[in-house]
């Protein structure tokens, strides 16, 4: 396997996890439909057995899920329960599609894809769970649909382009873990600031 597959794989396999951390079904669906079609040289070779991932019932079963996902994810308090469900199912999914990639597979320890899927799934919604709360309390419930349907674009976004064009997907990906990375820090040292202010002036 020469560098630049090496790179795309990890890099796609990187991008599927993350966005599965945002809408687990959308990525899951997307890698089914790009192991599936076109029917005589699908776009994604899975290696066994993520290859069922490619079935017409795995297919059917993500696309409805999907639905479901997409239709409660949108209602304020309901919202907040399915995101309760979803710590279980979105890094379960991101394991799943991080150790799918058959490019990453062959060259990666299964149990050591399955651990980075989960860890990036589990981040991305443990952020959005976080995040999310805060929406519906600024807004009264009125922002969650529009909140909901941003993550479902940029979880669609991510999918097509970590299949097309994985490398770009990974840079763009390094960028954005880099600059969260760089906000907590700088948070974490204005509260550090602000509470040895706060011990000065009570002396």
């Amino acid at each position: 396997m020469d560098i630049g597959t090496a790179l795309g794989g990890i890099s796609a396999a990187f991008g599927l996890a993350s966005s599965a951390g945002l809408n687990a079904y959308i990525p899951l669906l997307f890698v089914a439909l790009a192991a599936r079609f076109p029917a005589g040289d699908p776009l994604l070779h899975l290696a066994e057995p993520y290859n069922l991932l490619g079935s017409w019932w795995a297919i059917a079963l993500i696309a409805v899920l999907l639905v479901v996902e997409i239709t409660v994810d949108k209602i304020p308090a309901v919202d907040t329960i399915n995101d309760g469900i979803q710590t279980f199912v979105r890094p379960t999914a991101g394991a799943l599609l991080f150790a799918a990639n058959a490019n990453v597979i062959t060259e990666i320890s299964p149990i050591l894809a399955l651990f980075a899927g989960l860890l990036l799934a589990g981040g991305v919604h443990a952020t959005k769970a976080t995040v999310r709360p805060a929406v519906t309390a600024t807004t009264v419930g009125t922002g969650n649909w529009l909140a909901s349907t941003l993550e479902d674009l940029a979880a669609a976004f991510i999918s097509v382009l970590s299949l097309l064009i994985p490398v770009v997907m990974g840079l763009l990906l390094v960028l954005l873990f880099a600059y969260i990375i760089r906000r907590v820090v700088r948070r974490r040292r204005r509260r550090v600031a602000y509470r040895s202010s706060i011990r000065r002036d009570s002396r």
